[in-house]
């Protein structure tokens, strides 16, 4: 039962957070190989278990919950709105690592996800914004991404993940 401080597996609540049928797809991937420097946009990406992605300055400690994060694709025009930016905004200038569209990556807080045929992730927790968000977006940058700043996780398996891949509910059928 993945959300066993619901009590009954067979309550209403419990049902509705079980129930995650969509399949989304990875938009964009990003890797920072610099602190402070701009955020490079690849095709593809290697992610290291219980590390990192490779190429990625970041070197969280290993069972860290921040070796990668992720931004709901769909907050980009989001953001873009209340800065009166055209949209979508480049995923880039977030400083995320993943982009995914078709899901709602707020409901998969806790559990785990399939990226592609070999990479698992355990979502950990939010990616609250910072205040480089200023710095990159303008005045309001911090504000417009409050509740869009994206997910926390940790790389479970590793492998190789590619702009395109599904993106799916580890513990749900696959047909």
């Amino acid at each position: 039962m993945p959300f066993p401080f619901l009590g009954d597996s067979k309550s209403t609540i419990a049902q509705m957070l079980n129930t995650l049928p969509q399949i989304g797809r990875l938009e964009w991937i990003g890797l920072r190989p610099v602190r402070r420097a701009g955020v490079l946009a690849v095709a593809e990406a290697t992610a290291e278990t219980d590390r990192h992605l490779h190429g990625d300055h970041a070197r969280p400690r290993p069972g860290g919950k921040r070796q990668v994060t992720l931004i709901q694709h769909e907050h980009l025009a989001a953001v873009a709105g209340f800065l009166r930016l055209p949209a979508p905004i480049d995923p880039g200038r977030l400083r995320r690592n993943l982009a995914v569209s078709g899901l709602n990556l707020l409901a998969l807080k806790n559990r785990r996800v399939h990226i592609g045929d070999e990479v698992i992730l355990e979502i950990t927790g939010e990616c609250h914004p910072c205040s480089r968000m200023e710095e990159e977006l303008g005045p309001g940058g911090y504000n417009a991404m409050r509740g869009h700043g994206g997910l926390t996780a940790r790389i479970i398996q590793g492998g190789i993940m590619r702009v395109g891949d599904a993106v799916r509910v580890a513990d749900l059928p696959t047909d």
